[in-house]
C-alpha cells in the first residue's frame, strides 16, 4: 500500500507542535473547562440562569480566536430558548474551495455522580500520570481545541487542507435536541461536507487509531407507579395494598427478562450486518478478555470478581454495540435507608435507559415502549412512562471509500506503530444518524479518546493525554488526505 501523506507534511514535526499545543494550550484550557460545572440541560434546568455552558462556550470561542489560523471565523449562535452552538469555519488552503470537513464535538457535560476516589472530583482537575481527570474533558471538551489544533499543525508546515468547519453543541448529553435548528439556520454555511469529524467516541485501547462503526440509539424516560396518595404503616397495609416496587418490577418483566438481561420485544432487535459481525470479530481478536475486563468489577462472594454477562470477547462486543440493553439510572419514592420506616410507600419511579441497535428506529421504540409500560396496568395502578425529549436513533457507518482506508491505516501506523482498528461504540451521538441523512455521500471519521478506565458519565472520569495527542496528529494527516 502507497502511503497516502500529503506533500510536504512532516510527521515528525508535526507530532511535536501538536505535543507542544496540547502541553501549552491545551490542558491549560482543559483544566479551566473541567472546573465549570457546565451540566446538559437534561440535568440542569436552570442552566440558562446558572450561566456555566454560556461560560465554556465563551471560553472555547475566545480560544479560537487566539489561534493564528487566517481567515478562521468564529460564531456563537444562539436560537431563543435553546442551548448555544459554537461556529467556526477555516478557509481551504488549497485550490479547491467546495468539499468541506465538518468537525463536531459538545462541551455539555453529564451530572457529578458519586465514588469519585480521595483527591479527585467531577469538578476538580488533577494530571496523574498523563491522565487528566475530571467531568468533561474526554467527554467531549478536549474535541473543539484538538479540531482546530489539526489545523493549525497543517497551516504551520503549508500543507493544502480543504474547507474546515466546526459545529460544538451544549444539548449533546441531553439527546441533542437542540441542535437540528441550528443545523437549519447554517446549512448553507456548511456547504458540501466531504467528510465529517466526530471526535466524542472512543477506542479499543491506547495503542492504535480507532474508528467508531457504529452507534446504538437511545430511549430514556421515567416509568412511575403510584398505588396510594399517602405512605401507609406496612404492618397495617402490607397483603392487602400492593408494592408500588412489585408492580414495577412486574412491568419491567415485559421489557427485560431478569435471568439473562435480554430485551424482549423483537422490534428493539435488527439483524447484525454481515460486516459488523466481522469486524467485532476481529476487533475481539485484538483486544481478547479486555473486551470485558476492563470495567471496575466489585468482589463476589467467593472473592473473586463479579462475572460478565458473557466471557466471550466477540458476544460482549456485539451485547454492547448491537444488541439492545435495558439499564436503571435513578429512582425516586425510595428513603435513604437512615430514613427508612415501616411504610408502605405510595410511589416508586425509575429513570430508564433502553439502548437500542443502530437500525432502530427510536421514535418508534419510544412509542412503543411506552404502550408496553403502561396498558394492563397490574391491580389497575396509576402508571404513566415519561419518554425524555429527543429519542435518539443510532448509527451505521457508510463505506468507507478506499483513500480514507489508506489514510486511517498511514496515520495509525506513522503515530501508534500499529493498523486502525475498527469497532462499534454502545454510545449515541445524535448528530451523526442527521449528518448522514443530510449528508449522504459524506465520508465519516468517528473517533476518540474513551478508551478503557476513562469511565465517561461515571467517577474518575479521565483523558489519556499521550492518546490524545496522537490522535490529532493522526487526524491531520487524514484530512490533508481529502482528495481534490
Amino acid at each position: 500500500m502507497d502511503t497516502p501523506i500529503s506533500a510536504g507534511l512532516n510527521p515528525a514535526g508535526l507530532q511535536d507542535f501538536v505535543d507542544t499545543q496540547w502541553d501549552r494550550e491545551i490542558v491549560p484550557a482543559l483544566k479551566h473547562y473541567i472546573a465549570i460545572p457546565a451540566k446538559s440541560p437534561a440535568f440542569d434546568p436552570d442552566w440558562a440562569t446558572r450561566g456555566y455552558i454560556d461560560q465554556v462556550v465563551r471560553d472555547a470561542a475566545q480560544w479560537l480566536e487566539s489561534r493564528p489560523v487566517t481567515g478562521l471565523k468564529v460564531e456563537i449562535l444562539r436560537l431563543p430558548g435553546r442551548t448555544p452552538v459554537l461556529f467556526f469555519e477555516a478557509p481551504a488552503t488549497r485550490r479547491d474551495q467546495g468539499d468541506a470537513v465538518l468537525m463536531y464535538g459538545h462541551l455539555d457535560k453529564q451530572p457529578e455522580f458519586s465514588g469519585w476516589r480521595a483527591g479527585l472530583g467531577p469538578w476538580q482537575p488533577v494530571m496523574q500520570d498523563g491522565r487528566l481527570y475530571g467531568r468533561g474533558g474526554a467527554d467531549d471538551g478536549y474535541a473543539v481545541y484538538a479540531s482546530l489544533t489539526a489545523i493549525e499543525a497543517l497551516d504551520r508546515q503549508g500543507v493544502p487542507r480543504p474547507r474546515c468547519v466546526g459545529l460544538i453543541e451544549t444539548c449533546e448529553e441531553s439527546g441533542s435536541y437542540d441542535l437540528l435548528p441550528y443545523v437549519d439556520a447554517v446549512r448553507d454555511r456548511l456547504g458540501r461536507v466531504a467528510l465529517v469529524v466526530c471526535l466524542d467516541s472512543g477506542a479499543g485501547n491506547y495503542d492504535q487509531l480507532w474508528m467508531t462503526t457504529s452507534l446504538r440509539g437511545l430511549v430514556s424516560g421515567v416509568l412511575e407507579v403510584q398505588v396510594l396518595d399517602e405512605g401507609v404503616h406496612s404492618g397495617d397495609a402490607s397483603g392487602v395494598v400492593p408494592s408500588s416496587f412489585r408492580v414495577l418490577r412486574h412491568l419491567l418483566d415485559r421489557l427485560e427478562d431478569s435471568g439473562t438481561g435480554r430485551v424482549l420485544p423483537g422490534s428493539f432487535h435488527c439483524d447484525i450486518p454481515a460486516e459488523r459481525r466481522d469486524q467485532a470479530r476481529e476487533a475481539a481478536r485484538i483486544l481478547g478478555d479486555e473486551v470485558w475486563r476492563r470495567f471496575p468489577w466489585a468482589c463476589g462472594a467467593d472473592q473473586g470478581f463479579v462475572l460478565p454477562m458473557t466471557r466471550d470477547p466477540q458476544q460482549a462486543m456485539l451485547n454492547r454495540t448491537w444488541r439492545p440493553a435495558l439499564s436503571v439510572t435513578g429512582a425516586e419514592g425510595l428513603p435513604p435507608l437512615a430514613s427508612a420506616g415501616n411504610v408502605l410507600r405510595p410511589r416508586t419511579a425509575f429513570k430508564l435507559s433502553l439502548r437500542l441497535p443502530p437500525l432502530v428506529d427510536a421514535v418508534a421504540a419510544a412509542r412503543t415502549l411506552k404502550a408496553l409500560l403502561e396498558q394492563d396496568a397490574p391491580y389497575q395502578a396509576r402508571v404513566l412512562f415519561h419518554p425524555d425529549p429527543g429519542a435518539a436513533s443510532g448509527w451505521n457507518a457508510p463505506a468507507s471509500a478506499p483513500w480514507l482506508l489508506d489514510a486511517l491505516d498511514a496515520a495509525s501506523q506513522q503515530y501508534f506503530g500499529a493498523p486502525c482498528g475498527y469497532i462499534g461504540q454502545g454510545g449515541t451521538i445524535p448528530l451523526m444518524n442527521l449528518l448522514l441523512q443530510g449528508f449522504p455521500t459524506s465520508q465519516f471519521m468517528v473517533c476518540g479518546v474513551l478508551g478503557p478506565k476513562s469511565n465517561a458519565h461515571g467517577p474518575n472520569e479521565f483523558l489519556h493525554v499521550p492518546y490524545a495527542k496522537r490522535l490529532t496528529a493522526a487526524i491531520a494527516q487524514a484530512m490533508a488526505a481529502l482528495p481534490l
